[in-house]
């Protein structure tokens, strides 16, 4: 990483972590504490109000802000394509957040940096995903996971088998092809794994009530990478 990208990335840090100690940062940044003392001193150089308190770490002066988002022509091209994908393969609500924060971010950029105008975009993303299965389930498990709900949902495995299941969705995962729900299934008392587009119906359930204690994101995780391993 650039120097500058660290400098970048230290201010923001700064930011979001105040007061912070140049230990914490180092491991922020996997750098050296000498390295941060550095640091500190060319932002200090460069107009940055930073100061440092003993015992206490570094602050920023109330009120500093950055100046204005500068990207590189690289970074613009893959914002929108991110932009683009998560239009294209989560649901509606998302999607227009998607657009939204698209927008923001052209009216944040300077004058001088133009976002790449649509007929000039090598890479295309196609916009034929609103009638799909997942464009319509994708938001509903979603707002479940966000808000902690159960969810009711009509299943149709790989083999056409049709089931009914009541689960707490934990996260959803993309494979490059297919998003899948990673879940708590009530009825089997594990860890699932089911493809959004073969949930055929789907409603919300009772609010997150009986789940054993250990029942997480992150358990779920770890579980399933135990079993790759």
């Amino acid at each position: 990483m650039r120097k500058s990208d660290r400098l970048f990335q230290l201010t923001n840090i700064l930011r979001r972590n105040q007061p912070i100690t140049a230990k914490q940062l180092a491991e922020r940044l996997t750098v050296s504490e000498r390295t941060i003392y550095r640091y500190v001193d060319d932002l200090s150089l460069a107009g940055i109000p930073i100061y440092g308190e003993p015992g206490v770490g570094y602050r920023l002066s109330e009120g500093f802000e950055l100046p204005p988002l500068q990207l590189s022509s690289g970074e613009l091209e893959a914002l929108i394509v991110g932009v683009s994908l998560t239009a294209s393969l989560t649901g509606e609500k998302f999607a227009a957040s998607a657009h939204s924060l698209l927008s923001k971010i052209e009216a944040a950029l300077p004058n001088e940096s133009q976002m790449i105008a649509h007929e000039d975009r090598v890479i295309r993303v196609l916009a034929n995903h609103r009638q799909s299965e997942v464009y319509l389930v994708w938001g509903k498990v979603h707002a479940a996971i966000a808000s902690g709900c159960w969810l009711r949902i009509t299943y149709k495995s790989l083999s056409e088998a049709v089931t009914e299941r009541t689960v707490f969705p934990l996260g959803l995962f993309y494979w490059g092809g297919k998003w899948t729900l990673g879940c708590w299934c009530e009825l089997r008392g594990d860890y699932r794994d089911l493809r959004v587009d073969r949930i055929t119906k789907i409603e919300l359930g009772k609010q997150a009530g009986i789940l054993p204690e250990d029942v997480s994101l992150s358990a779920y995780i770890a579980c399933r990478s135990s079993s790759i391993d």
